[in-house]
Formats: structure tokens, sequence, C-alpha cells
């Protein structure tokens, strides 16, 4: 596996844990920090904390990957989906007005980057597999 490719595990699984571990400690703290997320509506602790459950599996399961080869396909994969949901959600909502198209810029860093490098990475995972049969 290359070295890149674990680096990058291994920076969206600590990316992952840290963002959700910051909105499940302070929820309120996190939606007044992330740029944007004041303009997608009204502050509710309950979401921000179930989404901090999520980012917080998800980066566990690029660590689990980058640390247990055998692992990685299911872990990657399933995290890449989430996180591919997640940036398609953000193209929605320009798609049909909720937010300008903006917003994807302001966004592409913290979500839509993060699935196409989740999606790269389950990719190469998937090719190593098969390779190693």
């Amino acid at each position: 596996m290359s070295r890149v490719v674990l680096a990058i595990a291994v920076l969206l699984g600590v990316g992952g844990v840290a963002n959700g571990l910051f909105m499940l400690v302070a929820p309120v703290d996190w939606y007044f920090a992330v740029p944007g997320v004041t303009t997608t509506g009204s502050y509710n602790q309950h979401f921000i904390r179930d989404i901090g459950l999520i980012f917080v599996g998800a980066g566990a399961a690029f660590l689990l990957g980058a640390r247990q080869p055998k692992y990685r396909p299911v872990a990657w994969g399933t995290a890449a989906a989430w996180l591919s949901g997640h940036a398609l959600f953000h193209f929605w909502e320009v798609a049909v007005g909720l937010c300008a198209p903006s917003a994807l810029l302001r966004d592409f860093p913290a979500v839509t980057l993060p699935a196409l490098l989740a999606v790269a990475i389950t990719i190469h995972a998937f090719a190593d597999k098969e390779a190693a049969r």
C-alpha cells in the first residue's frame, strides 16, 4: 500500500475523529466556528451531536483500515459512502436553491475534497485486495 494512500487515510481519520469530538463536546462552539454552518439552519444540539457520532465513526474507520489492511475495502468504503452522500447533499442544496453556488467553493476543503480522497483510497484498497489474490 502506498505511503501516500496511508497518509490520506490517517489524515481523514484524525480529521474525522477530531471534528466529531468537537461536535460532541462543544456543539455550540462547533456551530459558530465552522464557516457557513450558521447559514444552513438553526442551531440544533441533538442534530450536531448525531452527526458528530458519524464523523467519529467514519474517522475511526479510516484509522482502522490504515492499521489493519484486511479491513480497508469495507472500512474505507463505508466511510467514503457517507462522505460522498454528505458532499452530494451539499450539491443538491445548491441545485434546489437552498444555498448559493458559492457555498460549494466554501465547503470544498471540508466536504467535497474529503469525499473525493476517500473514494480514491477506497478504489485503491479494492484494487490492492484484488492484486493480492
